[in-house]
């Protein structure tokens, strides 16, 4: 998994998106998605000067750019698809194209002697995938990415972005989708200021659960914050996930002792049980190392959806087992709530499947 931003020379000042380039660049970003579809013909020169020296800074910390195109962008400044200096001409590495040609050409396309890789819009959901890789394009040199929605309730559902993703994946191609920053005063290219996600579903939401839900899907290869400037705290927010686990965040209920916390941070990973059942996720292996410790009941109020439990003493065969209610249970004295996983969060719960290896977010109680 590769983390991305997103910057708009015709809307910000150079320094300031560079000192943004080099700050994501040391925290490990790759990737760098932009947007010559709102860029006015009377300042492409001008538009061009900057990019070259954003593509510089860029490529000193080994981040990949890619522009944003369409075929209106094509006849606007002349360009011939199968001539894509243009693009190189300004150190670009990739194109996206937001709108389709016919599907001959995006083949052809990526054949380009400039080496250019070439995006694929992920979100349009008409075949319109099938219809280019019908076409024998280069796979070397063939991505996808979803689009962002500006506006309030357009973003794509849940339901049509999996189907979008299945389809791509039957390809093994590459996707990539946005998560919006939260910051004040944020932009995109547009003069639509109501953040810029890909999934209708993440908007206002915390970045760090936008992340975390596309990679729960393990159908997500990139993840870009489509609006700028994301804030400092929020880059390393997302700088620090780890892509493999499935991690949760808690808000604890009751003051952590130690076995607790040994219980929770378990070896820095949790596993589901296999058997699975409709009302409790089961992480076992703890009970194991923790079966002579005494663990006293408390906190047994009832349990809700996204409580996160350990059972206590009156379970003794089972007492130290990690416990993530999936929904609302009569506690019977067994089982101590140690706190819960946010509800904004309660969408990661349909990717605990069998098996599936989890964590928590460490912090301090």
């Amino acid at each position: 998994m590769s983390l991305g931003i997103s910057v708009y020379p015709e809307h910000s000042r150079k320094e300031e998106i560079l000192e943004y380039i080099e700050k994501s660049g040391k925290l490990g970003f790759k990737k760098i998605f932009t947007c010559l579809l709102s860029v006015n013909s009377n300042e492409i020169d001008k538009f061009k000067n900057t990019f070259k020296e954003i593509c510089f800074v860029a490529h000193k910390y080994n981040m990949e750019v890619t522009v944003d195109v369409s075929p209106a962008i094509f006849q606007k400044f002349n360009i011939n698809y199968n001539d894509l200096h243009f693009f190189t001409d300004i150190n670009a590495d990739a194109i996206r194209l937001d709108e389709s040609f016919d599907g001959l050409k995006e083949s052809l396309m990526t054949y380009n002697k400039e080496k250019l890789k070439i995006e694929l819009n992920s979100s349009l959901g008409n075949k319109y995938i099938d219809l280019v890789m019908s076409f024998n394009p280069n796979l070397t040199k063939i991505t996808t990415c979803h689009n962002f929605y500006p506006q309030t309730k357009t973003g794509l559902s849940l339901e049509h972005f999996n189907y979008c993703n299945k389809n791509i994946k039957k390809y093994n191609l590459e996707i990539s989708a946005f998560v919006s920053s939260n910051n004040k005063n944020t932009f995109g290219p547009w003069p639509v200021y109501e953040g810029l996600c890909t999934l209708e579903i993440h908007r206002n939401l915390d970045i760090s659960i936008q992340a975390r839900h596309l990679l729960a899907t393990r159908m997500i290869d990139n993840v870009i914050i489509g609006n700028c400037f994301a804030s400092d705290e929020e880059l390393k927010c997302l700088s620090k996930i780890d892509e493999g686990i499935l991690t949760f965040d808690i808000n604890f209920e009751i003051e952590l002792s130690k076995l607790y916390k040994e219980i929770i941070y378990y070896n820095d990973i949790h596993i589901v049980r296999g058997d699975l059942n409709d009302s409790i996720i089961r992480s076992t292996q703890p009970r194991i190392k923790f079966q002579n410790y005494s663990i006293t009941p408390e906190n047994t109020r009832n349990l809700k959806k996204g409580d996160i439990v350990i059972v206590n003493d009156n379970y003794s065969k089972y007492k130290g087992e990690l416990q993530i209610i999936l929904n609302d249970i009569v506690n019977d004295g067994k089982r101590n709530v140690i706190g819960h996983i946010p509800k904004e969060e309660h969408i990661l719960l349909n990717y605990l499947t069998s098996w599936k290896p989890f964590k928590f977010l460490e912090k301090e109680n």
